[in-house]
């Protein structure tokens, strides 16, 4: 597969990042519900009982938040009894991480890119001026 460039990101399709595995996990993350699930389980792991009372939501509620969670490889689930015990899956937090470090680079302050992209403009406008009146010297 050919890769994808644009002027910002030279991102490679061969990459180790599985983008299918991404498309997944910012699904998961969308929902307000669901990062708070991962935030309590970053913590520490809970069953499915606590974390339905720590984010107020019912156990049918819950448990459809999960399964859209463990689809993603954000949560995994142990049965000990009667018990669901769900625990973060780091990998596919480390995974999201590696894809958004790569913008790293064009990072930084709001002002920072408006006041860039205001000197590009002006260097345009000003080489525009330049080139125009060049061809009217005699």
């Amino acid at each position: 597969m050919p890769a994808i460039v644009n002027n910002v990101v030279n991102y490679q399709s061969d990459s180790p990042i599985d983008l299918g595995d991404l498309d997944d996990v910012f699904t998961a993350l969308a929902n307000r519900h669901r990062r708070d699930v991962v935030l309590l389980l970053a913590l520490h792991p809970a069953s499915i009982t606590q974390l339905a009372a720590r984010v107020g939501l019912t156990l049918p509620a819950i448990h459809r938040h999960v399964r859209v969670l463990e689809h993603a490889h954000l949560v995994r689930r142990t049965k000990k009894g009667r018990v669901n015990l769900l625990a973060l899956e780091r990998s596919s937090l480390r995974r999201l991480q590696a894809w958004t470090d790569q913008f790293a680079p064009w990072w930084g302050t709001d002002a920072e890119t408006l006041d860039n992209h205001l000197a590009a403009a002006r260097r345009a406008a000003e080489e525009a001026g330049d080139a125009g009146r060049k061809g009217m010297d005699p």
